[in-house]
Order: C-alpha cells, then structure tokens, then sequence
C-alpha cells in the first residue's frame, strides 16, 4: 500500500522550479522504498481544447535519506504555463496525486492540478554562473598579513575621532593580503570574501562607526581599492562583509541619540529605543535592542526609510567605486526581508552579476527565492563533516542522509551557489575535530572541493591551523610555523574542480555507504563521470562491485579492491 502520509510536494518551491525559460524540475518525496514506479504527467495549463492534453515523463528515484525516497524529473517544457499531476504506483495499487489530493480517478477541471502558473525569467531559480565556479578563500583581516608572508603578530591601537580608539590584536593589513595574492592565487582560489574591513573599534570590525572608510589601523581606502585592482588582475572576485543589523554606539546616528535625545533627527534609525538612551556601565544591559544583548552593537531599525536609503547607498558605493563583487551580510535573518529586497536591487543597478551571501546558519528556503540572496553560508555542511570525519558522531549511512536532506532543501541552481564550509570565524577550527590526524581533514577537504557548491576555505587551514576558542580560531596567519602544508593538495583539487563541470553542475548520486566509513558518491555530467569513495574510519573497508574499471586520478590507500583507513580514490571517466 502506497504511504500516503509521506508523500510531499509543494508548487513552487525546492519541489517545482525553473531551470531556464523552457526547462522544469519537478520532484516529490515518498516513503522509502514504498514505490515501484513513479510518473509525472504535464501539459498547457491554457490548453485551447478540452480536456488538457497531458504528457507522461517518468520520474527517477534520485536520492533517498533513512526515511524518504525522492523522485524527480528535470524537462523541456514547451509551454510556459504548466499544469501537472503523478501517478504513484506499488505492488498493491496505482493512484493519483493532484493538488494535494489522492484519488483513482482525475478531475475534470484544470484548475484542479497542480499549477506552474507562469515561468518568468525574473523567477528562475539560478545565481550568477561565476559564484557557481567560485573557489573562495576567506580572510580575516586583522590575523592574515601585514606583510609578504608575514604577520606581525602584536596588538595595537589607533587614535580615530572623539577620542575613540581602533583596537587591532595581530596587526594584519589590506597591504598585507595584496602582497599575498600570488600565494592565494598558486593554489588556484578565484575568489576571496573578507571579514569586514570599514571603519570599527575592535579588532573584529563588526561594531561599525563608518561604512564608507576603510578602518585605518586596517589600511586606507587607496590600500582597498589596490587590493581589488590586483586581485581581478589575478581573476580573483572579491567579497566583502557588511554588517546592516546593528552598528557601533559611537556610530554617528546612535551618538546623536545619546546626546540629544527624542529631538534627534535619528531616534528613529534604531530598534526599540526607550528615552533617554543612556550607554550601560560595565555589567548593566542595554536598555535598547542590540545584537545579542552586546551593548556596544545597537540594534538599526532596517525598515526605517532614511536608514534604509542610507545603506542603499553604502551597497552601491562600494560596488560602484570600488568594484567589490559582492556582500556576504551578516546577521542577515534578523534584518527585515523588503531591505534585503531593496539591497539587491541596488547592487544590481550597479553591476548585474553582484552577489549577495547571507549569514544564516539554518535551512535558508524563505530567504533564497529570487528576490533577496543568492547564497547562504552553508554551515549544515560544517556539521554534517565535523560529525563524519571528525568525530565519528554519524557513520556513511547517516552521513548520506543528512546530505541528501540538504541538497534536496533548494533548488539545483541554488544549490550550485551555496557557500559551503568546513569553518569560519564564528566557529572552531575544522582540524580542532581531526584529533590531530590530518588525514581527517584531506577526506573533508576532498568532499568539500566535490560537492554541489561554492567551496569556502578559512585562510589557514592549507596549513593545518587549529583553534577551538576566538583567539586561537581566529589566530596568526602560520606563514612560517606550520606544522602541515597541505597547499600542493588543495592546489589538485581545486584544480579538478575548476576544469571538471561536473563537479560545478552535475549531478549528485549516492553509490554505496555502509553502517561504519565508507561512502562512494558520483557527480556526472553528459559523458563526464567524477566518482569519489572515501573511508571515514581507520579500519579497512573492502569497495563494492561497479568501481571504474580505470586508475584512480588521485588516490590514497587504495589497492587490491579495498581503502586502507582514511583512503580514498578518485576517478574520472569521459
């Protein structure tokens, strides 16, 4: 009997998108291997005869996690207005979903079937191609560089205005990051994002006073506009950080509530504000919204007009002047959706291919649907890698489920753009987890380089950095105490993935996981086949029937049929 309980689909979403003008992607979910075979059938929804003429596809089981089978069907459409239903069928019955609605029979009115009412360019579910192709390396200025493979490693501070002090702790510098781009580019990085670089207090720079300065314990804006111009002659983008939810309390408009109270100009820039504002003392919370009750961090009031038009400047001046690419946002399910609207619109004024990455660490379906981010920091896929390679929380079958779930959360064309991570700033150190066995980290970082979407390296980690608390995670730049150099690595892999489409827009296949480390996965595209088997454990792991029958490209441990512990093969057919 077909389970009805589990089947799930929903028009207009991660189960029915646009590919292009003339190219559907339908899927549903249904228990796991309950069905025998499963059928879309579409057709004009305008049909001029009646009824409908419908036209039957069939439907591939294309994942499956520890409960659910998913089907889907990608297809030419030769209308653009859509009407669909399936045919379910098991070894007991065959039946109809339409609508919502299970029956033997179908309707007689078309409005009856699920509707794709229009495929509107404006709606088609993609990001632009380059972010796709990205392989990103991500800096945090003040602990990179402040010199060609040097960081000086010492705090300091800098006078700034009003008797306000910029705070740096290792000394890094935008000329530092310049003079390294020949290393980020050997190893074959096309993209850099960096943590914020205006104007702020701590060393951290996201307590923002100035949003159109670069901080000057940081560089100057000439420093900025150099690294850019030398990073597109590398072909390297660049990603800056922007911080719209909250600002500094010394932050022009917040310092101007401070001293003139509801007669200032701006006591309606920020969030909850209660009269009079006063700054708490050491120990006292702040009697305004703020970021995560950080008092120093009030909380901006995005759906205000002139604060909105404010920051709408700010997007298209650093576009425009300085030719940045893109923003990574933070905060970013905390600030109101019609800004973020708004803000795309802006940097696509200025440049069309402009990105937008939010920091948003959940499931980010509400936030990806054309009209506000391109991306989001994919820290789903830190977690699910961390608990596989690391500390062996999951083992391949779980594992596989936790990826298929994710992938199967967006559509395809915004799965190819989502800025996966094994770390950040915000978070420990991958290695941290490797209990100091670099060959943990190699298996994440080839499943990283492999996977649907942008890949996004913490600057270090090439070289083996831990660090499992703020200092240390976000420690000196190792330029020349390391006690790994993995460079030669990433540079192969990354090397794979830039002239390997299929591993930028293929498909995804799960061949094989057992209940311990072994799991063997397949990106393909048109001819091109890229398998991948990895063994999470440190016990051998004898490989399945149907392996390639040619020499692995790159391979560990790997002989006689079998992966020694923390092998790995990889093979590319064409």
């Amino acid at each position: 009997m077909i389970l009805r309980q589990a089947v799930t689909h929903i028009p207009l979403s991660q189960y029915a998108f646009a590919n292009s003008e003339s190219s559907l992607t339908i899927r549903i979910r249904t228990a796991k291997d309950n069905l025998t075979a499963c059928r879309l059938f579409y057709g004009d929804r305008v049909c001029p005869t009646d009824p409908v003429i419908f036209f039957p596809l069939n439907m591939d089981k294309v994942a499956s996690d520890l409960y659910f089978d998913y089907y889907e069907v990608t297809f030419e459409s030769p209308y653009t207005r859509v009407c669909y239903y399936f045919e379910l069928q098991d070894e007991e019955e065959r039946i109809y979903l339409y609508a919502d609605i299970f029956s033997k029979e179908l309707p007689g009115e078309r409005s009856e079937f699920y509707q794709y009412p229009f495929i509107r360019r404006e709606e088609i579910s993609t990001v632009p191609d380059w972010l796709k192709r990205a392989v990103v390396y991500n800096i945090f200025p003040d602990s990179f560089a402040s010199g060609r493979r040097t960081i000086r490693g010492t705090a300091s501070e800098t006078p700034w205005k009003n008797g306000i002090t910029l705070k740096s702790r290792l000394g890094g510098t935008l000329q530092g990051i310049t003079s390294n781009l020949d290393y980020i580019a050997e190893m074959g990085f096309n993209c850099i994002y960096l943590n914020p670089i205006f104007t702020a207090g701590e060393y951290h720079k996201y307590d923002l006073l100035d949003y159109k300065h670069v901080s000057p314990n940081l560089g100057t804006d000439e420093d900025f506009r150099e690294l850019v111009f030398e990073a597109h002659a590398r072909d390297i983008r660049v990603v800056i950080d922007g911080v719209f939810n909250h600002c500094s309390w010394y932050f022009f408009a917040f310092d101007d509530v401070v001293q003139n109270g509801e007669k200032s100009a701006y006591k309606d820039w920020f969030y909850d504000l209660k009269f009079p504002v006063v700054r708490p003392s050491e120990g006292e919370k702040p009697e305004y919204s703020s970021f995560a009750y950080e008092k120093k961090m009030p909380k901006l009031n995005t759906s205000n007009p002139e604060v909105r038009e404010y920051f709408m400047s700010v997007c298209r001046y650093w576009i425009e002047e300085f030719k940045v690419d893109g923003w990574r946002l933070d905060v970013a399910n905390e600030v109101d959706r019609a800004f973020w609207r708004s803000f795309k619109q802006a940097g696509r004024s200025v440049n069309p291919e402009s990105i937008m990455i939010g920091e948003i660490w959940e499931s980010s379906e509400r936030w990806l649907q054309g009209d506000m981010f391109d991306s989001t920091m994919n820290y789903d896929f830190r977690k699910n890698c961390r608990d596989f390679f690391g500390t062996e929380l999951i083992n391949a079958t779980e594992f596989n489920a936790r990826i298929t779930q994710m992938n199967y959360r967006y559509p395809t064309g915004i799965l190819q753009g989502q800025l996966n991570l094994l770390d950040s700033h915000d978070v420990n150190r991958f290695f941290s987890y490797c209990r100091g066995d670099i060959r943990r980290l190699r298996l994440a970082e080839i499943f990283l380089f492999t996977s649907p979407g942008a890949p996004c390296v913490f600057y270090g980690d090439e070289l083996g950095m831990d660090g499992n608390h703020e200092y240390t995670l976000r420690g000196p730049m190792p330029w020349q105490d390391h006690h790994y150099d993995e460079r030669e690595f990433f540079k192969i892999l990354i090397t794979l993935r830039k002239e390997t489409d299929a591993l930028i827009y293929g498909q995804y296949r799960a061949l094989y996981m057992n209940e311990e480390g072994l799991y063997i996965y397949r990106r393909s595209l048109d001819t091109c086949r890229v398998t991948i088997a990895i063994n999470a454990r440190n016990q051998a792991a004898v490989l399945p029937d149907g392996i390639p029958d040619c020499p692995a490209l790159l391979s560990s441990g790997f002989g006689d049929e079998r992966l020694e512990g923390f092998g790995y093969a990889i093979w590319k057919e064409e």
